[in-house]
């Protein structure tokens, strides 16, 4: 491994990616952003497309630590095709660079469904979706990669999330989209189920964390999170910062099936589902233990950054297009 430390940002225009980046240039750190459409004083912003091996070997040349953070479109399809070139891609880079591995991953890969509540990293897992089975057989390529001595990574599970750039979160879409236009969120579950969250600066600081300890990587770590939440809650925090009284409406799921039949992002979001109709209540007992001084954005402070930024249109303005 080289020297002097170079940490590259995989997806660094992507929502957490962002995060990550904010986070090591916070830290004094040297870092080289590989995106099509980030723009960021004093770094090296390398386009690339990961799922060419050679223009993955080039991203990542030189690098000592590398934050998979990519996001794929949302859609099954994609993800099978995709997600498994682009882990093999990035692991054969980082081997040949000897590059530690930073991997964002989710928790679709945990079942069968309703998961433990709470579940930790020791959980089952029998996904029971088709993303959920295309992000196990992903991390069955990285795991298998580590088992054999090939690459040295670190993996960082992510609950859902939601902060500044996130347009394609479930409480910006379903909520303060709708709230700042003074429509009731549209929900497509029970408002009433507790679920957790993450917050992406908080993403950001842990995943760099976990890079910076010795003694985290050959492990997986569930991301820190905030107490479970319900809809209810979150709608009274949003009316508070947005000074209004709306209520959060139920689509009846007779009417989700029948739209999923002609909406495919609609569809795709259904087949998750069974992540809102129970308790979906992620523990980080374990990195908590092992960063006892690490402080969570609460929701309150979180959600109200989510306001502010989604209804100042000169900071939107002013925010990179993520590719």
């Amino acid at each position: 491994m080289p020297t002097t430390a170079l940490h590259t940002v995989l997806g660094a225009s992507g929502t957490v990616g962002r995060a990550v980046v904010d986070e090591l240039l916070h830290r004094g750190l040297s870092v080289r952003a590989v995106s099509r459409s980030m723009d960021k004083p004093g770094l090296t912003v390398v386009p690339a497309d990961l799922l060419q091996p050679y223009e993955a070997q080039r991203a990542i040349e030189g690098s000592t630590h590398v934050y998979l953070c990519v996001g794929l479109p949302y859609t099954a399809k994609v993800w099978k095709r995709d997600w498994p070139v682009l882990m093999r891609n990035v692991i054969a880079a980082c081997t040949a660079n000897d590059a530690r591995l930073i991997f964002l991953d989710n928790v679709y890969m945990y079942g069968p469904a309703p998961l433990q509540a709470p579940f930790d990293e020791k959980h089952p897992q029998e996904p029971v979706s088709r993303k959920g089975a295309v992000r196990k057989a992903t991390l069955d390529i990285l795991k298998t990669a580590m088992q054999d001595g090939e690459v040295q990574a670190v993996i960082g599970r992510s609950a859902d999330f939601y902060g500044p750039y996130a347009t394609n979160s479930l409480l910006y879409v379903s909520f303060l989209e709708r709230m700042l236009k003074g429509k009731a969120p549209q929900l497509l579950f029970p408002p009433d189920i507790p679920h957790t969250y993450s917050d992406t600066v908080d993403i950001g600081r842990a995943l760099v964390a976990l890079a910076l300890a010795e003694d985290t990587y050959g492990q997986a770590w569930h991301l820190p999170v905030n107490p479970p939440i319900t809809m209810e809650e979150i709608t009274a925090i949003f009316n508070r910062h947005l000074g209004t009284s709306l209520k959060a409406g139920m689509l009846p799921f007779w009417a989700q099936r029948l739209i999923g039949l002609f909406i495919l992002p609609l569809r795709e979001v259904l087949e998750m589902n069974y992540q809102f109709r129970y308790p979906y209540v992620m523990s980080d007992r374990k990195f908590r233990e092992r960063f006892p001084d690490f402080e969570v954005t609460g929701y309150e402070e979180g959600l109200g950054r989510l306001v502010q930024y989604f209804g100042n249109p000169k900071a939107q303005a002013a925010t990179p297009a993520t590719p």
